[in-house]
């Protein structure tokens, strides 16, 4: 029987490309013959509109037209900023949520993706999902990719009918480097979203979002390694992968762990990690954790105790 494809592989597309959202507005680049000065204002934002403002300033100081044309996107920014001063109380200003949707909307109108992205999750934060999902589509659309993994999420979550278009836009940011994005597809690849599973595809973007410190997919690299699912098997692998979850905080890369070291003897270090993820709530832990810490002298136990106490977790995604 012939296996279904999965759609991310219908879109390979140029990432400059697809910041146009029809071939006449690629075709108008292409005629400005390198002189982009005289490149059309519209499309000028099209391209600019994911910019952060050193980014923005930069392409600003290219000539004069440029420098008229991304006013309104200097001036999202601007409103961007607000926007997260009032909605997390920063920079002398109380937290009110109403004017920082108000900022994020101002920001959005004129054109910056970035502004999209934050109104859309006070819109998800609210309630009003509809309204998040047209502004991370806009955002999508233009290249942005937290609005394009944003939308695949929103799909997954609010409308099931679409995984296969939420397929495609977490497609779109993986592509692009994002590793939360790189991680839900893994996830979508993994179990299957109205398509047949593919675990070497999985694993490969479990591996690209784990190599960008996404803790979850480090956890999942792990898992693969182990029973050699996706991924060649290897014991090294899967130790090396979930003691870099562990150490991030992972509660049950933290158990996993923990009772690895017990089985190679290491009676002192799995009580650590046995200890921490007891704490985040992992109950298979504390039966492990009690049968070593009894066969442990009473300083020996003392000390592994505030090694736990005084962890700290390494930075992570």
């Amino acid at each position: 029987m012939k296996q279904k494809t999965w759609p991310g592989r219908q879109y390979r597309q140029s990432t400059f490309k697809f910041w146009f959202s029809s071939e006449a507005d690629f075709r108008k680049l292409r005629s400005s013959d390198g002189d982009f000065s005289t490149l059309p204002s519209d499309i000028l934002t099209k391209i600019a509109a994911s910019f952060t403002l050193p980014h923005l300033q930069a392409a600003s100081l290219v000539c004069k037209s440029w420098s008229e044309g991304l006013r309104p996107l200097r001036e999202a920014l601007l409103f961007l900023k607000w926007g997260k001063r009032f909605k997390h109380g920063r920079g002398g200003v109380r937290p009110n949520l109403d004017k920082a949707l108000d900022s994020f909307l101002k920001g959005a109108v004129r054109g910056s993706t970035l502004a999209m992205v934050d109104a859309g999750l006070l819109y998800w934060e609210i309630g009003k999902k509809d309204k998040a999902i047209a502004l991370y589509k806009k955002a999508a659309v233009l290249g942005d990719p937290s609005g394009q993994c944003n939308l695949g999420l929103s799909y997954l979550q609010a409308e099931p009918s679409k995984r296969k278009e939420a397929v495609k836009w977490l497609f779109q940011a993986s592509k692009s480097g994002h590793v939360r994005a790189q991680y839900q597809l893994a996830l979508c690849l993994h179990q299957g979203c109205g398509f047949d599973r593919h675990l070497h595809d999985a694993a490969r973007w479990y591996l690209k979002a784990a190599e960008g410190g996404y803790v979850r997919a480090m956890y999942h690299v792990a898992l693969c390694y182990s029973v050699g699912e996706g991924l060649a098997q290897s014991h090294r692998q899967a130790r090396k992968w979930m003691k870099r979850a562990a150490d991030r905080g992972h509660s049950k890369a933290q158990y996993e762990h923990g009772l690895g070291l017990f089985l190679e003897g290491e009676k002192l270090k799995a009580v650590v990690y046995l200890e921490l993820a007891t704490h985040a709530g992992e109950t298979a832990a504390v039966h492990v954790k009690n049968v070593i810490l009894q066969q442990l002298p009473a300083t020996s136990r003392d000390h592994v105790m505030n090694l736990a106490n005084n962890w700290r977790a390494l930075p992570s995604l």
